[in-house]
């Protein structure tokens, strides 16, 4: 059974099945902020949360327990599950704060160790996320699939940073790497590549979208046809490396605030430019900035999730459809948090 984790801004829902989906209500009141999923054991599942910890699930969501004993912030922003990294039985996790830390399990997440070397790079002393000039958090932990080890770890505000040994040392973000990147993807099948959706265009035009084909080490601009500056959410066709979806808005407060909202997604395929894509899609205005996702267990698949309801795509992002999934009025009014799709294995 297919199983969807949609995190919205005051609980997480649970939903399996696509055709006939049944949906229950996991961690109310918790404040779900990100998810990750172990891919050797897709029964386990992380959560974390704002202000409330981590969370573990080790029966596909069914049911939480809190962990995260070595975390020293409550405010967890970023998780990741490396696919290539184990030691013994267990897959090493990663998990990321605000205030900006990282650490990492080598133990299934039941206790954690923070990777100094990240805090102590150059470019740190000048990070800061302009709603809370005086934090930054990490945004986004990408374990390479390719390479053991190699992780991408992306700081709001600031950086896009790298390591070759899973934490233990650091390269800073490079003169011209994205300074603000909100979803990081990798793909099996283009080793090397990195595909960034930032907000950077929002003070440079042009530096919305970037993809490195070496690691992170250079970076190329690719936003020929985005009519939107500020991109958010971001998935890559598990099927294809060269197509991939997009979420964007014109501007922060467009994206994640309901009294101004209005966003879009934008598709791209074989290194042509972007194109907007409506079909089957709420009206861009009223719209919060969509969380993308994929799974590498559906080729040519995208989800969205947005404050209208849950959306799939069975055309590599060309047409859309709404998912019959219970929507309370007040989700109206909240922005999207979190969206993981996982094959149930109960």
């Amino acid at each position: 059974m297919r199983t969807i984790h949609a995190a919205m801004e005051d609980g997480l829902l649970v939903i399996e099945g696509v055709e006939r989906p049944r949906t229950e209500r996991r961690l109310e009141n918790r404040k779900p902020r990100c998810l990750a999923v172990d891919p050797q054991r897709p029964g386990t599942l992380y959560c974390g949360t704002a202000d409330r910890g981590l969370w573990r699930s080790a029966d596909a969501g069914a049911s939480w327990d809190p962990v995260g004993r070595g975390i020293s912030h409550t405010n967890v922003t970023a998780l990741a599950v490396s696919g290539t990294e184990r030691v013994g039985a267990n897959a090493v996790v990663y998990a990321g704060t605000e205030p900006s830390a990282l650490f990492r399990s080598e133990d299934g997440g039941d206790s954690w160790r923070e990777l100094e070397g990240m805090r102590q790079l150059p470019s740190s002393s000048g990070w800061s996320f302009p709603p809370k000039p005086q934090t930054s958090h990490v945004r986004w932990i990408s374990p390479d699939p390719t390479q053991p080890g190699r992780l991408f770890v992306c700081i709001e505000a600031g950086a896009l940073v790298r390591s070759r040994d899973g934490g233990e040392t650091w390269e800073d973000r490079v003169d011209d790497g994205p300074l603000d990147t909100h979803t990081l993807a990798l793909h099996e099948d283009a080793p090397g590549r990195l595909y960034s959706a930032a907000g950077d265009g929002v003070l440079s035009a042009g530096r919305e979208y970037s993809q490195s084909p070496d690691g992170g080490a250079t970076w190329e601009r690719l936003s020929d046809g985005l009519g939107h500056h500020y991109l958010w959410g971001l998935a890559v066709d598990p099927a294809d490396p060269d197509t991939a979806v997009v979420s964007a808005a014109s501007s922060p407060f467009h994206a994640h605030f309901p009294g101004v909202a209005e966003s879009t997604l934008y598709r791209r395929e074989g290194g042509g430019p972007w194109h907007e894509v409506r079909g089957g899609l709420p009206d861009p205005e009223g719209t919060l900035v969509s969380v993308l996702a994929s799974s590498g267990k559906e080729p040519g698949v995208f989800y969205a999730l947005n404050n209208h309801g849950l959306y799939r795509s069975v055309d590599a992002g060309k047409g859309w459809e709404r998912l019959e999934v219970p929507w309370p009025e007040r989700y109206l009014r909240q922005p999207p948090q979190a969206l993981l799709v996982t094959e149930d294995a109960r």
